[in-house]
């Protein structure tokens, strides 16, 4: 035992330099660690590093990769119309979709820990990490259709506007084409004024029959008076034919609750709607005058919003990748927020701070780190968005969605077969996400010390 407790251990000489032992041991580990890294270096220089440099090298030459053209397609890139839109909507991509991503991740993470059935809400939200970009591509081009019987956006828009706005009840339908009426400001007109004590037969055509009111009934003219104008407004046509156009039939019904207007030349001075078989009256029509069906009985229904238009294109795509991408955003800040010491936030409440207080003054302060670490990992990933563009974009607005991702593909393989200027825009988004990663990398060793 003394003898043991006698024994020295090696140390290094005077000069600093270390024992033969400790140096083969030394290098023995650093020969092992080469040794199991190498696999790993190898593949990722196969799948990354050659890609990058193979990149770097074809952007420099022409479309057929046989002619060294230097610079030539890095600067066809800030003249080409097509890929400085990109490079406008990805700067609006890069700028909105991270910040609401990162607020609305930060404003469910703290209420989530408020409510009872916490852990199956999270689950919820993050379940659309686990749809792939393609089905949620699908699903939403389905959800921005413009067709209410398709859409749900606009079913649910079609629903609220005619909850607060009457539809016409004649979209579509105009004159037989007789020389009783005109058009006139999206309506129709008597072609000559009307006297007192006339009746007159107005007949449209262009709505189907199944189409009329319930409360429509056979087509009669409203009986001629000498001081009044009469009339009626029926669709002139029979099912299954027959009949005479300008003429009342019996089979023919009336337009009921259609809007009839009395113009002078100073304005509308009746107004009149048609009862259910289609008649109207104007009881004192002194001195006559035009007869009109205004604009408001023949407009189109209300079909909600163009989500899929140019100027929605980009918000509604970046609404398809926030329903997929909160629950990422949530949990990871959640993670957070469950880490933050719990006596700092009582304190506060024991000093009298509210709950706005804590959330902006302590909460949101200790979260910085994790909130840095979640925008700039969505940074690099809005950089590199172009499933959800190409699938929810149609195509005569495609262009107006475009981003540096898709106008890579695009210009390489999608009917440009210019590899050079693809491999020019890969090497410059690539320049672009370089200092994201670069900062999400300085973040993960500060918070690994």
């Amino acid at each position: 035992m003394s003898s043991a407790l006698n024994r020295k251990v090696p140390s290094a000489p005077a000069g600093g330099t270390a024992p033969p032992a400790v140096r083969r041991r030394s290098r023995r580990a650093k020969v092992t660690a080469v040794a199991f890294a190498l696999p790993a270096l190898a593949l990722l220089g196969a799948l990354v590093g050659y890609p990058i440099l193979f990149s770097v090298g074809r952007s420099l030459f022409d479309a057929s990769g046989d002619r060294f053209v230097g610079l030539d397609n890095y600067q066809e890139i800030f003249a080409d119309p097509a890929t400085l839109k990109a490079v406008r909507n990805t700067a609006i991509w890069v700028v909105v979709a991270p910040a609401l991503l990162t607020g609305v991740g930060l404003i469910l993470a703290v209420l989530t820990e408020r409510i009872r059935w916490a852990t199956a809400f999270k689950l919820l939200i993050f379940m659309p990490m686990a749809v792939s970009f393609l089905a949620a591509g699908i699903t939403f081009r389905l959800v921005y259709d413009q067709d209410p019987q398709r859409g749900v956006l606009n079913a649910a828009a079609v629903a609220i506007h005619d909850s607060f706005s009457d539809a016409s009840a004649y979209p579509g339908a105009r004159p037989r084409g007789n020389d009783v009426l005109t058009a006139s400001d999206g309506g129709f007109r008597t072609v000559k004024p009307a006297e007192p004590g006339e009746s007159l037969v107005l007949g449209l055509v262009g709505l189907p029959p199944a189409s009329l009111p319930t409360t429509a009934h056979a087509a009669a003219p409203a009986a001629a008076s000498d001081d009044a104008i009469s009339g009626v407004v029926y669709l002139d046509f029979v099912p299954g034919g027959g009949g005479k156009p300008g003429e009342v039939d019996p089979q023919e019904k009336g337009l009921p609750h259609m809007a009839v207007e009395l113009v002078k030349p100073g304005g509308v001075v009746a107004t009149t709607t048609t009862a259910d078989d289609g008649s109207f009256r104007f009881t004192d029509a002194a001195g006559g005058g035009e007869v009109r069906l205004p604009a408001k009985n023949f407009a189109p229904p209300y079909t909600g919003v163009s989500w899929l238009g140019p100027t929605l294109i980009t918000p509604a795509i970046i609404g398809a990748y926030l329903w997929i991408w909160t629950g990422f955003a949530m949990v990871l800040i959640g993670a957070g927020l469950s880490s933050l010491p719990r006596e700092t936030l009582e304190a506060a409440r024991m000093d009298g701070a509210g709950e706005w207080q804590i959330f902006r003054r302590i909460t949101v302060p200790l979260l910085a780190p994790v909130l840095g670490v979640v925008f700039v990992t969505l940074v690099i990933n809005v950089m590199k968005v172009f499933d959800l563009v190409y699938i929810i974009a149609p195509g005569p607005v495609q262009e107006d969605a475009n981003v540096l991702a898709l106008q890579m593909w695009l210009v390489s393989f999608g009917g440009g077969n210019n590899q050079g200027l693809g491999s020019a825009i890969g090497v410059v988004l690539l320049l672009l996400v370089l200092p994201a990663m670069a900062l999400n990398i300085r973040r993960f060793r500060r918070s690994s010390r």
